[in-house]
């Protein structure tokens, strides 16, 4: 699984928002501090404004900050929100779907489980817990902590992964 750029910015800008906290944030500190075009960041901040994630206040002395409390964003929910979809092969994606063996397939069946097991350690992670892991003297056991199922899931579950459906 390979997050997209635009998840990748939207994870940064939470990260940047989340460490400096004590102030408010242009997008250009941010830009500047990942060195990434701002045109593109732009767009990010907007949808995170829009899903209450971050909050921008107008004006001379305005700028960027957390919409919610670190320890309420879940990091799972940021990237369902900012990736388009989770198609691992052709196979999830029912519109372009070739494949003779999607009805029966060993190997969909298992890219459903790693999409499922990929997102539940997501859901186990909160922006506060990737800040305080995210230090050198920070504990990294948190992420051992997380339960990874690896015994086949049912099919109600394949279809509750990112909300993606198995094509019949």
């Amino acid at each position: 699984m390979r997050l997209t750029t635009y998840t990748d910015y939207a994870l940064r800008t939470l990260m940047y928002l989340a460490a400096h906290r004590d102030r408010l944030v242009t997008i250009q500190d941010i830009a500047d501090a990942h060195e990434i075009a701002k045109n593109h960041l732009t767009k990010v901040v907007h949808q995170l404004g829009i899903l209450g994630f971050v909050e921008s206040l107008r004006g001379r002395k305005g700028g960027l900050r957390l919409g919610k409390e670190p320890a309420q964003i879940n990091i799972g929910a940021v990237v369902r929100s900012t990736e388009p979809d989770f198609y691992m092969a052709e196979c999830f994606d029912p519109r372009k779907s070739n494949c003779r063996l999607s009805s029966d397939c060993i190997l969909q069946d298992t890219l459903y489980q790693a999409t499922a097991a990929y997102l539940a350690v997501l859901d186990g992670v909160t922006l506060e817990i990737l800040m305080a892991t995210s230090s050198p003297a920070a504990p990294q056991s948190v992420f051992k902590s997380i339960p990874i199922r690896t015994q086949p899931i049912a099919s109600e579950t394949k279809a509750a992964v990112a909300g993606l459906e198995k094509p019949d």
